[in-house]
């Protein structure tokens, strides 16, 4: 799927909800709905087995924030989970608008159950960077494999890109910074290439908490080929990530202008250049400044240039006019034709 013959030219955008669907199953089914038809090419969850990941201290222990959902962090955390019942239901959302099925599997119990709902791609947070004996598994499923790298160091990346490479090298590694929301100034986009470099068997991209549009475009430009960008029905929802998220427009025209970027490089055919209608209708063709008699050598001090209804030698041609000799006379205001001369025209 992350093949490089792929991605050299085409983005692969993910439409991150993570617990944006606010554990309803109506909800996120219209995410499903709606990022797909904003131009998702996969819409990703987030699978935890809450019991199994958290001890009892910390299932148990008093949640007080503006974003809770509950007194205590396992409560508030099992109001924003996926029932596992619903997650064939979402498999068969996306199948039905056309994009992959992604989640990050948080434990072994949940990589367990995407595998027996047939998640298409799996993502390793960046909370699980160096986590080898997890993305040991994971890789084990033959996946293919998003991984998130925000906090990481090399020596971790490195460590866990061998161990999901010894099962497959379907793989793709973003760029991350782990703060929520990032600033602009924050990215660390020049990141990018030296990933490049460095492991230049998988696909490179950019997991992106930046409340903004623009970091896609630059991230293209630096090489990024995998997009993953949080997403929301309603910044105003409660919750940590709304607030950094895109709605849909803003995801529109992520995704619109990251797909634009290699179509603004390539230099306009050099046949084409001066046919423009604009200089068909308003360009300047060269006139005789003064009077020219035959065989006046054409100067700079000989020509001008005026507007006309069809058009003669274009000013921009003057170049190859100047050092020609007049063949015949040519009157003051008067349109100049090759014709007209001899000479040079090189």
């Amino acid at each position: 799927m992350f093949e490089r013959e792929f991605l050299d030219e085409d983005p692969f955008i993910i439409a991150e909800v993570g617990q944006n669907h606010q554990g309803d199953l109506d909800i996120a089914r219209e995410y499903i709905r709606i990022f797909a038809f904003e131009g998702a090419d996969a819409v990703k969850f987030q699978t935890r087995n809450n019991k199994y990941l958290f001890s009892r201290e910390a299932y148990e222990a008093p949640y007080e924030s503006e974003n809770a959902f509950a007194e205590t962090y396992g409560a508030h955390r099992e109001r924003l989970e996926l029932k596992p019942e619903w997650l064939p239901i979402l498999k068969q959302d996306c199948e039905k608008y056309g994009v992959k099925f992604m989640s990050t599997p948080f434990d072994e119990p949940s990589l367990e159950l995407l595998g027996e709902v047939g998640v298409d791609i799996l993502k390793v947070a960046s909370f699980d960077l160096g986590n080898l004996p997890l993305i040991h598994r994971i890789g084990k499923t033959g996946k293919p494999v998003v991984m998130s790298i925000g906090g990481g160091k090399i020596d971790q990346i490195r460590s866990s890109i061998e161990v999901l490479r010894s099962h497959h090298d379907d793989v793709a590694i973003l760029h991350c910074v782990s703060e929520y929301p990032c600033e602009y100034n924050r990215l660390g986009l020049d990141n990018i290439p030296v990933l490049k470099t460095e492991f230049p068997g998988c696909a490179i991209g950019l997991s992106d908490h930046f409340n903004g549009t623009l970091s896609g475009p630059v991230a293209y430009l630096k090489g990024a080929r995998v997009f993953e960008k949080h997403v929301t029905l309603n910044r105003a929802w409660k919750g940590t990530d709304h607030s950094f998220a895109l709605e849909p427009e803003g995801f529109r025209k992520f995704v619109r202008d990251i797909k634009r970027v290699r179509h603004m490089m390539a230099p306009k055919p050099e046949v084409e250049l001066g046919s423009e209608r604009v200089f068909k209708k308003l360009g300047k063709s060269l006139v005789a400044y003064v009077d020219v008699k035959a065989g006046d050598e054409i100067t700079l001090d000989s020509l001008s240039g005026r507007i006309f209804n069809v058009g003669y030698i274009p000013v921009r041609e003057a170049n190859r006019i100047v050092g020609c000799v007049a063949k015949r006379d040519i009157a003051k205001g008067e349109p100049i034709d090759y014709s007209d001369i001899e000479g040079k025209r090189a």
